[in-house]
């Protein structure tokens, strides 16, 4: 399994979890891809040790091969230093 992370600064909106609702302020994203194209998506405060589901950030990818891409581009979504 792939994993990919990126640190990133999320806006005053904050970023969705399934698992506390809303976090905000400075992030880690980890999106994980099985050899089947399976993608979960996970964020944690930078330095944390636990992670949550990023609400609606599961996805099947038809080529595994994609998920670096699918990975850059949330990352420039949700990066929002400056809101």
């Amino acid at each position: 399994m792939e994993e990919l992370r990126t640190l990133f600064k999320a806006g005053p909106g904050g970023v969705m979890t399934d698992d506390v609702g809303v976090i905000t302020g400075d992030l880690e994203l980890l999106t994980r891809c099985d050899p089947a194209g399976e993608v979960t998506t996970l964020v944690t405060y930078e330095g944390a040790e636990e992670w949550y589901k990023l609400t609606g950030g599961s996805t099947h990818l038809h080529d595994a091969k994609d998920h670096e891409p699918l990975h850059r581009t949330l990352a420039a979504v949700l990066n929002r230093p400056i809101g």
